[in-house]
């Protein structure tokens, strides 16, 4: 299996720093599903512990859960997604066109993805989600406490998973606000639904870059007069 593709190296700057967004102290978005890259600045496993710690005690928590089940839901829509950019990409591959490491990642591993969606949906009861401590405030108010340590973690680690490093981070966290059983238990399961989130993300900007290369593509033969189209009397 190929490495997963890393889209550019420059850490994704998020506008509005808000300490009790369960989020990214540093920068955190205005929503959590606003399509950019689940991409923050590199941490070290230090210096991940003490962003832990702060973060924990920078969250408000609701004083009940809620009913809500976001996450199961924005899951079947991320499969949806995923689903269409393996046709596109694999329909381009068929065609004989060219596509890019990243398209090429996705169709050689999709099966890997589809399994790790359908163990997510059979490993979280329906409505679990619902039982966990929810934020208050924040752009990750009214999601899962746990949800948003996970969506930190990813971002700080660029998707690269490493079970020290996720003990370390959980165990600085818990130094300041202990998770509870239900928590601990769904880590896994969350930090899979995190990195499924940051794959459909990654699959919108493979899908929307070969949307392009086509439009240009087309413009260039209809100038050119190529792909049987007549050629077209340029502007100057």
């Amino acid at each position: 299996m190929r490495p997963v593709p890393r889209f550019g190296k420059t850490p994704m700057q998020w506008p509005g720093s808000d300490p009790s967004s369960g989020g990214l102290l540093a920068g955190a978005p205005t929503s959590p599903w606003d399509e950019r890259p689940i991409r923050e600045e590199l941490f070290s496993v230090e210096r991940l512990e003490e962003h832990g710690r702060s973060l924990a005690a920078a969250q408000v928590l609701l004083p009940k859960p809620g009913r809500r089940d976001v996450l199961a839901k924005r899951l079947a829509q991320n499969e949806a997604v995923l689903i269409a950019a393996y046709h596109d990409v694999a329909a381009a591959v068929e065609a004989g066109a060219a596509i890019t490491p990243a398209a090429e990642w996705l169709v050689d591993n999709f099966h890997v993805v589809e399994q790790q969606i359908r163990n997510i949906r059979n490993a979280l009861p329906r409505g679990y989600s619902r039982q966990l401590p929810k934020l208050a405030a924040g752009s990750f108010a009214g999601l899962p406490q746990v949800f948003a340590v996970a969506w930190a973690f990813v971002a700080h680690t660029d998707s690269r998973f490493d079970p020290e490093q996720l003990r370390r981070d959980n165990g600085a966290y818990q130094e300041v606000r202990p998770l509870t059983i239900g928590e601990l238990w769904a880590v896994a399961i969350t930090l899979r639904i995190v990195l499924v989130e940051n794959l459909r993300r990654l699959a919108d900007r493979v899908v929307a870059s070969r949307a392009g290369r086509r439009d240009a593509d087309d413009l260039a033969d209809r100038l050119l007069g190529a792909g049987g189209h007549p050629a077209e009397p340029s502007a100057a």
